[in-house]
């Protein structure tokens, strides 16, 4: 993937943009486009299912707890942004190390 994730460093840590395609076959992420990282969740939209699924996904993939990362904006949207209890060096090196996890090149 050429494009690259914009993070933005807040006083708390970073701030992320997301692009999430709820009710999908299975839970990953999925790649990186026009800055945002780009997330499939299982969960429907509805009720905060996709929003919970979302936080669990990313606290999972940079091993924070779940009260380490908050979705910020965009809670009924698919454009999401999360703010994330990490520092953005730290974000893009762990993201980095995964790229072939994430079937990302």
């Amino acid at each position: 993937m050429h494009d690259e994730l914009e993070l933005t460093p807040t006083a708390s840590g970073t701030r992320l943009r997301l692009r999430v395609k709820p009710g999908a076959r299975k839970t990953a992420i999925v790649g990186i486009h026009g800055g945002a990282l780009k997330l499939a969740v299982a969960a429907a939209p509805e009720k905060g299912k996709a929003n919970r699924a979302v936080v669990k996904l990313l606290a999972a993939t940079l091993g924070l707890p779940t009260s380490a990362v908050t979705i910020t904006s965009g809670e009924s949207s698919q454009d999401k942004v999360a703010e994330l209890a990490l520092r953005p060096a730290d974000v893009r090196a762990i993201l980095g190390a995964r790229r072939a996890d994430f079937g990302l090149q």
